[in-house]
């Protein structure tokens, strides 16, 4: 597969996935059974008030991190926070409680802001960088900048050690099937066999579908290594209800890199509102590895 059609996959799929869950966050899965029967669609509505094809938070703040890259590869943090910052002040309809508490208390220090907000709030292990660290396994060929750069947009708003571990784990299944070939359970299994998260392989997780980081990677490695194409992974993710916008992302993400952008339904594609914007950050992506040597 060409490596633009699993950089753009895995975009569209970040994309597909919180749109088509951003219907059903919030709702149990009952409630989502009496509105919907089954979600297939991206209709919009929720809690949102979506458009159809409308995203949220969770690919708003990917492409944050995938422009601040492209803006400075080398050195990202600073133009990642700009991002970051620009995006907070168009007033998004969906922000974390623990971003919005940093981003509203940054004050040019942005590991300083991540602290202050985990003692305040008492905890930050929310999904938040995890929902958003893909641009970082697609935009470096080489597995320590990878790992680097994931830790830095993760620890820029959530001190938990926990995020910053779950996303190195994710972005390293990312960069073993863009670099690796390795394929997409193969890529999990290396990474989650013998960690707490084992059990997820093949049981469905005993826990909600929250936004808690160990929940939502929970259910995230359990639809990925359980469905069978990309189209019935993200719509598992909706059906969820909980934090189903972030699940579906994240798992779309993977599913999406796996897939390819052709393995993704061309009616989801189509809906996406940015996805032109999405398709020139892909193609910004695959420049910017060329060159830098990927």
């Amino acid at each position: 597969m060409e490596l633009i059609e699993r950089i753009k996959g895995g975009l569209f799929g970040v994309a597909v996935g919180d749109a088509l869950g951003g219907t059903t966050e919030f709702m149990s899965r009952r409630e989502v059974e009496n509105v919907y029967g089954y979600l297939t669609e991206i209709v919009g509505g929720g809690v949102w008030k979506l458009e159809p094809g409308e995203v949220t938070d969770d690919t708003m703040m990917t492409l944050c991190v995938a422009e601040g890259i492209l803006e400075n590869p080398r050195d990202p943090m600073q133009a990642i926070g700009e991002k970051y910052l620009e995006w907070f002040r168009s007033k998004p309809k969906d922000i974390g409680n623990i971003i919005r508490h940093v981003l509203q208390g940054y004050d040019g220090n942005w590991f300083e802001a991540a602290f202050l907000a985990h003692m305040d709030l008492g905890q930050s292990a929310g999904n938040g960088s995890l929902m958003r660290c893909l641009p970082a396994a697609l935009c470096y060929p080489k597995l320590e900048d990878v790992e680097q750069v994931t830790r830095i947009q993760s620890r820029m708003t959530h001190y938990d050690e926990r995020c910053d571990q779950t996303c190195e784990r994710y972005n390293r299944i990312a960069y073993h099937m863009l670099n690796d070939a390795v394929p997409l359970r193969a890529a999990i299994e290396r990474e989650v066999r013998g960690t707490e998260y084992e059990s997820s392989l093949d049981r469905e997780p005993d826990c909600e579908p929250s936004g808690f980081i160990v929940h939502t990677w929970r259910w995230a490695i359990y639809l990925l290594m359980t469905s069978r194409s990309f189209e019935e992974t993200v719509q598992r993710a909706a059906n969820l209800g909980g934090d189903s916008d972030t699940i579906g992302a994240i798992a779309g993400g993977l599913a999406g890199v796996h897939y390819g952008y052709e393995g993704i339904p061309e009616r989801y594609r189509d809906r996406i509102l940015i996805k032109d914007r999405l398709s020139e950050v892909s193609e910004q992506i695959v420049e910017l590895r060329r060159r830098i040597g990927a």
